[in-house]
Parts: C-alpha cells; sequence; structure tokens
C-alpha cells in the first residue's frame, strides 16, 4: 500500500507530499512531563513581528535582523536554524525535512466539503499557513515568508483510506510513506491528510510542516489551534513585544557600560560550545546506528502511561526526561546486542534538542532550539544504574550551559550576511558526521482533551525525519495521560525497529514495577 492516495477531486496523486509536532516551561523532578528536546532553557528575546500571531511593537535593532520591506509590505526573513533546515534537505536528495503529528480521531469521518470549512477557519487564524518561502537570486540575501498569490487550500489536502482491516501496521507504513516525500517548495509548506477506515471505526489526520516553519514547541501549538478552540479560549491572542530576560542586544549594550560583561560572555559561551564542537568533530566508536540512509522508512510506536513515569521519577528522584532517556538507553542496548555488536561505553552518542522559547512564544511558527549531545549508558546492565548514570550524565552537560552558548551562536549568526551561513549549513550537509548515533527529541502536548469538528482527538503520534546519517530517531510526546513515543527509521538499515519500540516499554514496565516495590518497601 506505498500509494494509494487520492487528491479530493478524486484524481490519484503519488508525487505529492513530505511535516508537524511544546514544552513545559521547566523540568521537575517526577512531576514534569518533557520539554521539546527532553528540556526547556529558561532563555528568552525580543520577540520580532510575526504579522500572523498579532500585532506587536518591537524594538528596532531586533526589527531589522529579520523583517524587512518588500514591494511595499513587511516580509519576516527566515532566521538561521529555520534556513538552515532547508539548506541541509537540498544537500540530500534522500531526505526530507518535515516533522508530523497524526492524530487518530473519533469517527464518524467527516465530510470533505465540512472538512474543508473547518480547517480553513484555522487557517485563516495562522497566517504563515497562507505564506511561502521566496528565495533571492543567488541566494545573496536571506529567504522570506511571502503570501503565496495562489494559495489554494486544496494544494494542502489530501484523503485516502486504509486498505483491509486498517489495522496499526498498515496505519505506520503509511506514515512511514508520507515522511519520505517532500512539500512543494512553490506553497506554503504544510500539508494534511485525511485517512479513512483505521480499525475500530476511526479515522486518521496527518499534519505536516517543514521544518524550516516549525519546531516542536510551534509545531504542537499550531495543530492545537487547527482543533476546535478550548471552551475557555480567548477570541484573540496577542504576543508581547518584548519578554523580560537578557538578549544580545541587550548584552551589546550592557557592554557599553560594563567593559568586563562582554568578555565575561565571550568566556561562558566558549565553556559552553567547546565540549559540544569537540563532540560534534569527534568520532564515536562505529556503530550500525550511524551510516549511509536511503529514500524509504520505517515507523514504529512505543506507548507509556505518564503517570507510570512520574511515579518513577518521584520514586528514584529523577526527572521525567531521565526516565525517557534511560528508556532509549536500554532499547538501544537490547538492539545492538542482537545486532551481535558489543554494547559498550561511548558507543551511542544521541542528539538531544533543547528548547530555548521563551514563555509566550508558543506560537510563533519558527525554530528556537539548542541541542546537548550526551553518551548513552548502554554498558550498563542493570536498569537503575542506567537511569542514574542518564540523570548525572544529562545533569553535567546542562551545568556546562551548552545549549546556552549554542543559542547565543545563533543568536550572533542572525547578524551574519546570509550567503555566508548558507554555505556553512551546505558544507555541515555534506560533512560525513559520525559522532551522534541518533536523535531523540521530546514535545509536551496537551493535558486536555482535543477535538477536531466535534470528534475526539483520541491520540496523537509524533513523527520525525531522519538526516545526517542518522538512522534513526525518536520522537516522544505526552497527550492526556500518555507517553506516545514516535520512532523513524531508515527502511534498508532499520528491519528490527520494532525490538527499539518494545525496548522501550519493556524498560518502562521495569522500572515502573521496581518504584512499586520501592515505593512498599519505604512503607514498611
Amino acid at each position: 500500500m506505498r500509494r494509494h492516495r487520492d487528491r479530493p477531486g478524486g484524481a490519484a496523486d503519488s508525487e505529492r507530499g513530505p511535516v508537524a509536532v511544546g514544552a513545559s516551561p521547566g523540568d521537575h523532578r517526577g512531576t514534569s512531563a518533557a520539554g521539546d528536546g527532553l528540556f526547556t532553557l529558561p532563555v528568552t528575546e525580543a520577540l520580532r513581528k510575526d504579522r500572523f500571531s498579532g500585532s506587536a511593537t518591537v524594538p528596532s535593532a531586533v526589527t531589522s535582523c529579520h523583517d524587512r520591506p518588500l514591494r511595499g509590505r513587511l516580509m519576516t526573513e527566515l532566521r538561521p536554524l529555520d534556513m538552515g533546515f532547508m539548506e541541509l534537505e537540498d544537500t540530500d536528495r534522500h531526505i526530507s525535512l518535515g516533522i508530523g503529528a497524526v492524530a487518530i480521531m473519533a469517527g464518524p469521518i467527516p465530510t470533505r466539503s465540512a472538512f474543508d470549512a473547518m480547517l480553513a477557519e484555522g487557517v485563516d487564524r495562522n497566517e504563515r499557513l497562507r505564506q511561502r518561502v521566496r528565495r533571492s537570486p543567488l541566494d545573496l540575501t536571506a529567504p522570506v515568508w511571502e503570501q503565496d498569490p495562489d494559495f489554494a487550500l486544496a494544494h494542502h489536502i489530501r484523503w485516502t483510506a486504509l486498505p483491509g482491516a486498517g489495522d496499526e501496521p498498515t496505519l505506520r507504513e503509511l506514515i512511514a510513506t508520507e515522511l519520505e516525500e517532500r512539500l512543494d517548495r512553490d506553497h506554503p509548506l504544510w500539508q494534511c491528510v485525511v485517512v479513512d477506515r483505521v480499525s475500530d471505526g476511526r479515522w486518521a489526520l496527518i499534519v505536516k510542516a517543514h521544518h524550516s516553519m516549525v519546531d516542536g514547541v510551534s509545531g504542537m501549538s499550531l495543530f492545537e489551534r487547527l482543533c476546535d478552540p478550548p471552551e475557555d479560549s480567548v477570541s484573540k491572542r496577542t504576543v508581547p513585544s518584548r519578554l523580560s530576560g537578557v538578549g544580545l542586544v541587550d548584552r551589546l549594550v550592557r557592554g557599553v557600560r560594563d567593559p568586563w560583561a562582554v568578555p565575561r560572555f565571550a568566556l561562558t559561551m566558549a565553556r559552553g560550545l567547546l565540549p559540544v564542537m569537540g563532540a560534534a568533530v569527534s568520532p564515536a566508536p562505529s556503530s550500525s546506528l550511524n551510516g549511509p540512509i536511503g529514500r524509504q522508512r520505517r515507523y514504529a510506536i512505543a506507548r507509556a502511561s505518564l503517570t507510570d513515569v512520574h511515579a518513577i521519577g518521584t520514586s528514584f528522584e529523577v526527572t521525567v526526561n531521565d526516565v525517557v532517556l534511560a528508556a532509549v538507553a536500554s532499547a538501544y542496548r537490547t538492539v545492538l546486542s542482537r545486532r551481535g555488536e558489543e554494547p559498550t561505553a561511548g558507543k551511542v552518542r544521541v542528539l538531544v534538542p533543547v528548547s530555548v522559547r521563551a514563555p509566550g512564544a508558543e506560537e510563533i511558527t519558527d525554530n528556537r532550539v539548542s541541542a546537548m549531545i550526551p553518551y548513552l549508558p548502554i554498558e550498563l546492565a542493570d536498569p537503575i544504574e542506567r537511569l542514574t548514570a542518564v540523570h548525572e550524565r544529562v545533569a553535567r552537560h546542562r551545568a556546562r550551559g551548552e545549549a546556552g552558548a549554542q543559542s547565543s551562536l545563533l543568536a550572533i549568526a542572525e547578524w551574519v550576511p546570509h550567503a555566508l551561513v548558507g554555505w556553512t549549513f551546505r558544507l555541515a550537509g555534506h560533512f560525513p558526521q559520525r559522532s551522534v548515533a541518533a536523535l531523540v527529541t521530546n514535545v509536551v502536548g496537551p493535558r486536555h482533551r482535543l477535538t477536531f469538528h466535534g470528534r475526539e482527538v483520541l491520540e496523537i503520534l509524533p513523527c520525525i525525519p531522519l538526516a545526517m546519517r542518522l538512522r534513526t530517531t525518536i520522537a516522544v510526546l505526552s497527550y492526556r495521560d500518555c507517553l506516545i513515543f514516535g520512532i523513524t527509521g531508515d527502511f534498508d538499515t532499520t528491519p528490527d525497529i520494532d525490538n527499539i519500540a518494545d525496548g522501550i516499554e519493556g524498560e518502562i514496565a521495569e522500572l515502573s514495577a521496581r518504584a512499586s516495590r520501592s515505593d512498599l518497601g519505604d512503607s514498611r
């Protein structure tokens, strides 16, 4: 069932296609669902004016960096990281850089006219969904978001139906197919796929957006705004003109007043960047998790109770994020062992995105993430020792301020000529990185029930792409009391992707059992 979709008008369509999935404002022991990339960093910045988010008065120094007049209108430039995802996609014909959310809906499926009307309302509330990327000749200046003069909702909606019983393996195969396909850059970079005949009388909605448009936080916020408004929502939301905190412009102003401020800032940034840069260029021991990837994908799902994960964190005095990484470490340990590879120390280093999005900026559709690159303790066989090691290693990375240093570097990049930034991302795309084995990102979804056109959203499955020789990536999303692990794998090199899902579920079940025994012992 690799190609079985049709357009709203009924014509077969096999070539259209590549995708969209917040973060909690903290990472509390045992009680927090994780943020985008497992952590949130309390870094704030001045907001530029994003016309789709409401009016705002922005300091001119910040506005000039992203917004410029074009043909009498204010056009929003892509930030360096947003642009970088497009450059990275251009360097590798095997990848499609989109992130997605697959909503499993209670039936019955709406009619096409009713669905179109409902989606149109959501699009009207999000101007970015009507904007495409406009690039300059020879890419001498930064690309900008501009209104698509030929915008038509039909460009962004496809209808399909699962064959047979419409079971989960069949749905997973469809999701994998959607992850393979690129979005049409002649139009706004998003798409919805309506899936009929899902088992048990359900249907599904696949929402996809290019990574240059959203990160985990903004993508999840975008999906929520496409759903029915909550009963207590306000009719109009205004983005604050400036958030509290210290941004790059603030630091430059402070440097004039305090001659030692800039050297201190540079030293802090260097201390944070050096470990990350060293990790990026230092190859890790050879592993089947890192290597060339093909065009086709596989997709698997693991599930856990958020209540159980909270209980584990409380029992062992670790965070929910630690539990997530420990479960992933266990799964990779099992998979590598079954592949005949020794799970030695220093073999699996993972990229962990870190949200640097300020509170109140969730609805701004762009990328505001940094990263940490910790080693997973796959060499440890005991689940509790593994969990403790994860907690200690992540704490060391956070203490060094790696994520904050990278965020400052990206802020500086906004003042560098676009052509130089573009070539830097292109060079990175051609560089065969061998230091990172996988990516694990965690997105906080809503704790309240969502509905779409009156239909309940039963479950939300996150899905993210592959790139940079990473043969597996894992997106973790919480919705209500469920924690979903969406695992993307390269089709040719990850035929055992279900073992990763089984390993995650098994580790969380084992940790939950041990937490229960520990609590029982304490009560005695």
